[in-house]
C-alpha cells in the first residue's frame, strides 16, 4: 500500500502541535513540582470531582473527563486514596462499580494548586496568543475533536 501524500507544512504543523504540547506540560509540571504540589494528572483529577460536586465521579467517567491520558488510572487513583485526597465508596445504583469523590483534603490541595497552575499556563501559553489567536486557535483544535475518528 502507497503512502498517501501529506503536504510538508502539514506535517510539520503536527510535529509542532506534538513538541509543543510536550514542552508546555513539562513547564506546568515543573512549576508544580517546584512549589511543592503533586503532578498534573491530580489536579485534573482533582478538579473534575470538584465539579462532579457531591455527586462524585464513576473511574470510567473520570478517564473521559480528564484533560490527560491516563493509562494507569486505578493506580494514580490509589496513590490520590492513600494520599487522603479523594475516597472511594459503591456505586448505590450499581454495587459493581465505584464512585470516586473528592475530600476536604482534596478540595485544600487542588485550590492550592490552582495559583501556581494558572500562573505557569499564562506565562508559558496565555501571555504568548492575543485572544483572536486563542479563538482560531481554539477552532481549529476542536475540530480534531469532531469526530471519534479523523476521516
Amino acid at each position: 500500500m502507497d503512502a498517501p501524500h501529506i503536504p510538508d507544512n502539514k506535517i510539520l504543523a503536527w510535529i509542532e502541535l506534538i513538541r509543543s504540547q510536550r514542552t508546555l506540560l513539562k513547564y506546568i509540571e515543573r512549576a508544580l513540582k517546584d512549589a511543592g504540589h503533586p503532578p498534573l494528572t491530580w489536579h485534573n483529577v482533582l478538579l473534575e470531582l470538584l465539579k462532579a460536586d457531591d455527586n462524585g465521579l464513576r473511574p470510567t467517567e473520570l478517564e473521559n473527563r480528564i484533560l490527560l491520558p491516563q493509562y494507569g488510572l486505578s493506580r494514580l487513583l490509589n496513590r490520590m486514596e492513600r494520599a487522603g485526597l479523594i475516597a472511594r465508596s459503591k456505586d448505590p445504583r450499581d454495587g459493581r462499580s465505584q464512585i470516586i469523590e473528592i475530600t476536604a483534603l482534596g478540595r485544600r490541595v487542588q485550590a492550592e494548586m490552582w495559583p501556581v497552575y494558572a500562573t505557569a499556563l499564562k506565562s508559558a501559553f496565555g501571555d504568548k496568543l492575543t485572544t483572536s489567536e486563542a479563538k482560531g486557535l481554539f477552532e481549529v483544535l476542536a475540530r480534531f475533536r469532531s469526530e471519534e475518528e479523523p476521516a
